[in-house]
């Protein structure tokens, strides 16, 4: 456990093909059901402090109590598509889920932790904040907020993933997701 976040609660992967990465992580893992959002509406993002107008597709599962989350950016600039641009791809982020944002994030903010995008997701209580703390690949760290819809849905997943019987693995879902 992280003793300035508390547990990781999700590891971020950015790929270049999601569909691709569905495949791998059900049949050869064995980790489902995902849920995937073509195109998830994203609210006030900002990259680098200026927004932007951002198209991503995300598939999330969980295996235990660890969140996976399948990310494919569909455009640019962000934190993502800046990693596959750097020749990556994988592992990109872990996050930390709280119910307190603003305090979490101005104790951040208070430590020096510079913010490298932000947005929100489900509602207006699904913010998240992605930290310029890359010294590798895979060491981005990410604050999400759970609160209201978008935790239960995250609660949803999770109990989703303890009774899956390996059937309907992949679950095609609106426009409207969590990250």
């Amino acid at each position: 456990m992280s003793r300035l976040f508390g547990e990781i609660r999700q590891n971020g992967y950015v790929v270049r093909d999601i569909e691709a990465a569905l495949r791998h992580w059900t049949q050869v893992l064995g980790v489902g059901p995902f849920f995937c959002f073509e195109r998830v509406p994203m609210t006030d993002f900002r990259y680098r402090g200026r927004p932007v107008d951002v198209e991503v597709s995300i598939a999330l599962a969980n295996s235990g109590p660890l969140q996976i989350e399948l990310i494919q950016p569909r455009s640019e600039p962000s934190m993502w598509s800046d990693f596959l641009r750097a020749g990556h791809e994988g592992l990109q982020h872990v996050a930390y889920w709280t119910e307190r944002f603003d305090a979490d994030a101005s104790r951040l903010a208070a430590l020096g932790y510079e913010v490298g995008q932000s947005g929100c997701v489900g509602g207006p209580d699904g913010r998240f904040v992605y930290y310029a703390t890359e010294g590798h690949p895979g060491t981005v760290i990410e604050l999400s907020e759970i609160s209201g819809a978008k935790g239960a849905f995250f609660r949803h997943i999770a109990e989703s993933a303890r009774t899956w019987d390996g059937r309907d693995p992949v679950r095609r879902m609106g426009g409207s997701g969590g990250r």
